[in-house]
């Protein structure tokens, strides 16, 4: 059970603090609520029923500081993701997105800026899909990281770029 003010990650929405546990009725009765608000979003707010477990499993805690950092630490040796076949590739990307899990998103963040690297010495691109998974992998594990180390998000790729070069300590 998360508690108010916790900050989790929901889904793909990304980093959310728990705002409330509410007891609400949208129509099929009284039921308890978290009521999440996406840090990137102030506006916005969810309301996830606090006994379905389908809707509560899509939340986790954010990482910590030092777990954050080893992800870092770990990007260079990170297995690349490739698969050649378009269909597959982009079932892979939505499924890696959806699952929210950090060091997926690693991976592909990291495979698909190779890809990018490469197709650029032939003047080619990155699909639509894949320039959209790799924007949507860097919102969510980018704003944690940010969020987790007090960085703005600007100031990330400059960080993970001092932990990989050796410049901060993990």
């Amino acid at each position: 059970m998360y508690k108010v003010n916790e900050a989790v990650v929901y889904e793909t929405y990304g980093v959310c603090t728990v705002s409330a546990i509410e007891v609400r009725d949208f129509g099929s009765g009284e039921r308890e609520y978290y009521v999440l608000q996406p840090v990137r979003d102030s506006r916005s707010r969810f309301f996830v029923p606090t006994s379905n477990t389908a809707l509560t499993d899509k939340m986790r805690a954010v990482l910590s500081a030092d777990e954050v950092n080893s992800l870092i630490a770990a990007m260079p040796a990170q297995e690349l993701i490739c698969v050649e076949d378009e269909k597959q590739c982009k079932e892979l990307c939505r499924s890696i997105i959806s699952s929210g899990e950090p060091s997926k998103l690693v991976a592909l963040i990291r495979s698909l800026y190779i890809r990018r690297q490469e197709l650029a010495v032939n003047n080619r691109r990155l699909r639509s899909f894949e320039e959209r998974s790799l924007a949507e992998a860097e919102a969510l594990l980018y704003d944690e990281f940010a969020y987790v180390l007090g960085i703005g998000r600007d100031e990330v790729v400059p960080y993970i770029m001092s932990v990989i070069d050796g410049k901060k300590s993990c």
